[in-house]
C-alpha cells in the first residue's frame, strides 16, 4: 500500500476518491518532474562538468549564431541572474567564451569554444537518454499533447507577469 497523496494505479491520489481534476494541483506534478529531472539530468551530465541548470544554455549557443547574454535570457524565458551564474560556469569549464559584438563593441557575444562544439553531440545524447526514460509509456500523440498542456500553462503564466510589469 502506497502513502497517502502518492498516486495509485488508477492516477488518483490514495485516500482520495475525488476526480483529479478537482482534488490535485497541477503545480504538485511540475514541481515534483522538475526536480527528478534536475537529478537525473545532472547525473547523465556530470562527467562533462556540466549541471542541470547550465546545460540549456549551453545548447542554446549551440543551436544558433553568436548572442548577447540578454538575449539568450529572453529568449530561455530565465532571468539575468542565473543567466549570468550559468555562463560564468560554461566559460570556466572552458565550453564558451565572449566576445565583443563587432557592430556595437558595448556587447559581448557569446560563442561555444571548440570543447563547447566537442562535448555538445555528448550532450544531446544524454538530453535524449533523459527525454526517452520521460517518454515511457506515452504515445507520441501523448507526448505531444502534454508538451502543448504545458506551452499553454507557461503561457498563461508569462501574459500574466507581461500585465503587471
Amino acid at each position: 500500500m502506497s502513502k497517502p497523496g502518492h498516486l495509485d494505479g488508477d492516477g488518483d491520489v490514495d485516500g482520495d476518491d475525488e476526480s483529479a481534476a478537482t482534488a490535485e494541483s497541477h503545480g504538485q506534478y511540475i514541481s515534483a518532474i522538475y526536480r527528478h529531472m534536475q537529478v537525473v539530468i545532472a547525473a547523465e551530465l556530470a562527467p562533462y562538468r556540466i549541471g542541470s541548470g547550465q546545460y540549456i544554455f549551453l545548447m542554446a549557443i549551440a543551436s544558433g549564431r553568436a548572442v548577447t547574454q540578454k538575449a539568450l535570457s529572453a529568449r530561455l524565458l530565465v532571468d539575468k541572474a542565473t543567466t549570468a551564474k550559468a555562463i560564468a560556469k560554461l566559460e570556466a569549464e572552458g565550453y564558451v567564451r565572449r566576445e565583443p559584438d563587432p557592430a556595437d563593441n558595448r556587447y559581448q557575444l557569446l560563442q561555444l569554444t571548440d570543447a563547447g562544439r566537442q562535448v555538445v553531440p555528448q550532450v544531446k545524447e544524454a538530453l535524449a537518454r533523459v527525454k526517452a526514460r520521460t517518454r515511457r509509456g506515452l504515445s507520441d500523440e501523448a507526448y505531444d499533447s502534454f508538451i502543448q498542456s504545458l506551452k499553454i500553462v507557461l503561457r498563461n503564466l508569462t501574459e500574466l507577469e507581461e500585465i503587471r510589469e
